[in-house]
């Protein structure tokens, strides 16, 4: 499944690129996410973490990196490993008086096994209804 989202934060570009491009900050705001820890590098391109996630056929753990990088302008977090592959491509571009962040994202199920594969295709139509409810989250945080 492709997706995109956006949403206007009221905040500074380089406060919400900053927040968003450390995959750390995650568990605050992305609902799933539990855990993540960097494993490789200091941030930018080539940064990997280990992420560990509550997912409905129970806890997951992807190896993830930043596979695109353009400072204060554009991060691509990419799945290496995990039952759930994804890319997030999140870009952030000033508008006036406030920050336009827009989520590009791809993501499949087919990882998932057992029961819960049976599940993948209702898992990714209601992927983008969650994701709209993180990014409200993520926007409050950012706000504040």
């Amino acid at each position: 499944m492709t997706f995109e989202l956006s949403l206007d934060v009221a905040a500074p570009p380089a406060r919400v690129f900053d927040f968003v491009a450390d995959f750390t900050t995650t568990p605050q705001w992305y609902s799933a996410v539990k855990r993540v820890e960097r494993v490789e590098g200091a941030g930018g391109l080539g940064t990997r973490y280990e992420v560990h996630r509550d997912l409905p056929g129970g806890a997951a753990v992807n190896d993830v990196a930043i596979t695109s990088y353009a400072d204060g302008d554009e991060v691509t977090f990419t799945s290496l490993s995990g039952p759930t592959p994804f890319v997030y491509r999140y870009r952030v571009q000033p508008t006036a008086g406030a920050t336009r962040l827009v989520l590009e994202g791809t993501i499949s199920g087919s990882g998932l096994s057992g029961p819960a594969s049976l599940l993948a295709p209702l898992a990714e139509r209601l992927f983008k209804r969650g994701m709209r409810d993180n990014l409200g989250t993520l926007k409050r945080l950012l706000e504040r």
